[in-house]
């Protein structure tokens, strides 16, 4: 699992990982599995833990009084895993974190974060991450509010091919915010052109 982690940090940092680093990540990170549909954060709760999935898949979604899901977030491998306001703030999450299939996460405390996150390789990472994290959320952000279902749903496949084949259609629709059926017909209508 470990293997997972060094060569994903290896492959976004200026340099690869020294042998002292990597004996600190493998004794920050704990290895960790979860069932399918096995809850990893719970509405209420504080985030006490940041995943890094190996293996598997995962989404974070928030439920309305009317008992629809809406999803914020789905991962795959390599992806990090977190309520990144509930972890830094230590307040109670507005969502649910869950496995969508068997998963594989290497998971740190809030404590060995601090550890891991203070070397300077990590702190590169993290830089970019930050980076990557708020230019997405501008992308998905404008998509909302200013592109048509079909739009949002061909820069998903554009940017994020794999989902359709991970995720059921009724996930990759809550994520975009629209209905199944409305999926279908953009489907159907791509397959006769």
């Amino acid at each position: 699992m470990y293997n997972s982690l060094i060569e994903y940090i290896n492959s976004r940092v200026s340099r690869p990982l020294e042998a002292s680093e990597i004996n600190i990540l493998k004794n920050n990170f704990v290895p960790h599995k979860l069932r399918k549909r096995q809850i990893f954060l719970q509405e209420g709760d504080v985030s006490n833990h940041i995943g890094f999935l190996v293996k598997g898949s995962m989404k974070k979604y928030s439920t309305d009084t009317k008992g629809t899901e809406h999803i914020m977030s789905l991962y795959i491998e390599g992806w990090w895993v977190v309520d990144r306001e509930s972890f830094s703030k230590l307040t109670p999450s507005s969502f649910n974190i869950e496995a969508c299939e068997a998963t594989d996460l290497l998971i740190l405390t809030k404590k060995a974060a601090e550890e891991v996150f203070s070397l300077p390789i990590m702190s590169e990472l993290i830089r970019q991450l930050d980076e990557n994290y708020s230019f997405a959320s501008q992308k998905r952000i404008n998509a909302a509010i200013s592109m048509t279902a079909e739009e949002r749903y061909n820069m998903l496949i554009d940017n994020y091919p794999e989902f359709v084949q991970r995720f059921p259609q009724r996930m990759i629709a809550s994520y975009l915010g629209i209905t199944q059926e409305t999926i279908s017909r953009i489907r159907s209508r791509a397959v006769k052109k």
